[in-house]
Parts: structure tokens; sequence; C-alpha cells
């Protein structure tokens, strides 16, 4: 049975009235009478995603100004940008720059996920602020929201750089922009059916930041860490230690009036897996964006691996060149993964299965340079015993095959795949 334990977070607080959740582009917005002053001043106010407001009601909100510009313009005092206090725990301009790059993929929910140990989300807000029923608009707001994720090899442990960036208003005369604020409020789940005995997160001291408009265009990145603490070497016990926990943001926004609405939420979504696996993992310990797509690439121009890439090239696209030979005959590893395989008997079990494959097709190849390939590897739960006889086996040269191996073995440790994890091929020419 599959369940979710969230671990307990602080409680949100504004400095205003009740903090709004921002409403995703799927929100519709239900247009009723045009209120009279009195139950204006009563409701309030609430922002909506200006996806959701009639393109007629959005004229003259397009002449938006750098958040900066507008607080100079009414006489509020803007502190200088504290650009020392952005944190570095890899090198998050880098990361920055190249997310910037992946537009399409980095404003989804779990953002553009370069490895298992890099993550992103650049996604841009387009806000309107409105009475609260939906007749009068009373403002805009734009900004960029970021995170970017970084998980460690050898430390059970992941960062967050959060930040809030590029604001730019229009309010209204009688609005003050000033006044506005937005919050990101993270949160944090374990899901135990998926985790070793026992998992446990440590969380940050604080989990959410809600900040008026002019605090967030001085200062906008912030950090959070999150920790799993381990027990010491238990591997050979058959406890890794694996903990698979999620951690997740909503996203809020409000102003002085505004009446609390509930709705949007989880703008921010990343899985995490910290392990203690061992010697099978690389470093003993480390931490893992489980989302990440992992490759094995192999070329069929690399003179080292080429005859092995064309084996599993054949063996993907064209598998009525491959044995063993039946109608209708599919290998797994392009469109499906293939998972790792620890188990050293069950190996050799494969292996077993595919040189008496190769026998029956090129006889007795001893004391040649082949080898016999086979392919899903015989350290994939694919491989040539699970029974359903989608693999293939051919004899090519034995450096080559023997080299393939090693770039397989490297990618397991250099990505921390550890029993059942998936991974994909990736044959170019």
């Amino acid at each position: 049975m599959h369940i979710r334990i969230a671990l307990p977070h602080l409680l949100r607080s504004t400095a205003t009235a009740a903090v709004l959740t921002l409403l995703t582009a799927a929100t519709t917005t239900v247009t009723q009478a045009a209120p009279t002053a009195s139950e204006h001043a009563a409701e309030g106010t609430v922002f909506v995603d200006a996806s959701s407001v009639p393109a007629d009601q959005l004229r003259g909100m397009d002449h938006l100004v750098p958040y900066t510009e507008y607080a100079r313009s009414h006489g509020s005092n803007v502190p200088a940008r504290r650009t020392a206090d952005v944190p570095a725990p890899d090198d998050p301009q880098d990361l920055h720059q190249e997310c910037a790059k992946h537009a399409a993929q980095a404003k989804a929910t779990t953002g553009w996920i370069k490895s298992r140990f890099e993550s992103c989300q650049k996604r841009p807000f387009d806000l309107v602020l409105r009475d609260i029923r939906g007749t009068t608009t009373l403002g805009r707001l734009k900004f960029d929201q970021w995170v970017l994720g970084f998980a460690y090899d050898g430390s059970r442990r992941v960062d967050y750089v959060a930040s809030i960036e590029n604001i730019i208003v229009q309010p209204i005369p009688t609005e003050d922009a000033t006044k506005w604020r937005l919050g990101q409020h993270f949160r944090h789940s374990v899901d135990v059916s998926s985790s070793d005995p026992n998992p446990q997160v440590t969380a940050p001291q604080t989990e959410e930041r809600d900040e008026l408009l002019g605090v967030w265009d001085s200062q906008p990145h912030w950090n959070l860490t999150y920790t799993s603490p381990d027990k010491g070497p238990l591997f050979d016990q058959g406890n890794q230690q694996r903990v698979a926990s999620t951690v997740s943001m909503d996203l809020s926004a409000s102003s002085p009036n505004a009446a609390p609405f509930t709705g949007g939420s989880t703008v921010y979504n990343s899985n995490v897996r910290y392990d203690y696996a061992g010697k099978v993992a690389g470093k003993f310990k480390g931490t893992v964006f489980t989302q990440a797509r992992v490759e094995l690439p192999m070329s069929q121009k690399d003179p080292a691996v080429n005859e092995s890439a064309l084996h599993i090239y054949d063996a993907l696209n064209h598998p009525e060149r491959t044995f063993p030979s039946w109608p209708g005959k599919s290998v797994p590893g392009g469109k499906e993964p293939l998972h790792r395989l620890i188990d050293k008997d069950k190996q050799e079990a494969n292996r077993n299965r595919s040189i008496k494959e190769c026998g029956k097709v090129w006889g007795d190849w001893k004391g040649t340079k082949l080898q016999c390939d086979e392919y899903p590897f015989a350290s994939t739960k694919e491989g040539s015993t699970k029974g359903d006889d989608r693999f293939s086996v051919r004899l090519i040269d034995g450096a080559d095959n023997e080299t393939g191996g090693r770039r397989l073995d490297q990618m397991y440790t250099l990505n921390r795949i550890l029993d059942g994890d998936a991974f994909y091929m990736k044959i170019t020419n």
C-alpha cells in the first residue's frame, strides 16, 4: 500500500491580511453584477492568473514597469540589491543560465531536470489584482519564480536556491504596489512505501518566506537545505537507508485589503531519494533527483564501442535482424526503460543463457577474439532469463564488448543507479 506521511512544517504568517494562494491558469473567473463601493470595501480584492481574465478587461494593463522604477516614482526608498547574499551550493550562476535556455521544460511543475544532481525551475507568472467579484481590474504583476536544486553524490543532502526575480508592476493610481506581497511556501513529505525502515528527513528551520515586493526586489534569493540522518554503513545488512521524499512549494500573492482565497498549489514539485547503498552506488552515500532521465550514450562512430552500438541500435530499431528471431519481436531500452539488476547469481544466469543462444547461431567461437554480446545487459532485470525472449545476442570484437561493459558500470556509479532504478540507451551515429 502506498502511504505518504506529511512532515510538520512552519505555520504561514503575513504582516497583512491572509495570504492568497495563486490561482492556476485553469481557474475560472465567474463574472457577476458590478459591486457597490461598500460591497467592494467589504469583500476586498484577489490576485488571479491573467489568463483567466477576459482580454477586454486587460486593456491598458500592458504598460508595466520594473518594480524599482515604480517604487522610486512613489517616494519609496529602494535598498541596493544584495548580490553578495546569493548562495552557491555548486555553481548556481551556470545552472541559472542553462535553465533559461530550457524555458519550455523549466516552466513545468517539476522544472528542467538536468541530471540526477541538478534541477531548476524558471516559471513566469502574470497576475491581475481584481475586486473579489471579478469585474474590476486594479493592477497587474509579473515576475519569474526560480528554484535551483542541487543533490549530492557523497552526501545525504539536497539544497534549493529559491528566488523571485524580474518583478514588474502596473497598479491603478489608487492602488499601492509597494504594499503587495509574494510568498514561497515549501513543504516536504516522505513516501514510506518506497523507503527503507524508519525513513526521516530533517527540514530547514524556515520553509517559508512571505515578503513585500520591495524586499524580494532587493534580496531575491534564499536557501533551503534538507538532509536525512544516517546510521553508518548498514548496506551489508540489507539496509541501504533509502528515503524517498518530495519537496513541494506553494506560491501566494496578497495585498492589504485582500480577501482570503484558497486555490492553486504545488507550483513546484521535486522528488528526491537519499541512500547509503555502499560500493554498488560508487560513493557510499548520496542524494539524487529521481525524475531525471538517465541515459547510456554510445556512438556507432566511436571505434571503441562501434560494434556494441550497432548491435544495440539494431535491437532497438531493427529487431528482425537480431537473434533469437521471432515475429513481432521488440527489445526494451529506447522507449521502455531498462532496470539495474544487482544480484550476481541472476546476472550469471543471464550470461549463461545468452552464451547458449550465441552457440545455437554461430557455433563454437573459441580461439577467436570474438565475444558473445548480449542486450539487454546481464546486469538488468530485462536480461535474457526474464522469460519473454525480448533480448538479442551477437558475436562482436571482445575488446569492444569489454569497453561497453566498463562504460555501463561507470554510468551506474556516476548516477547512483541502485537495484531496480531505470535508465535508457541513447545510440547515435
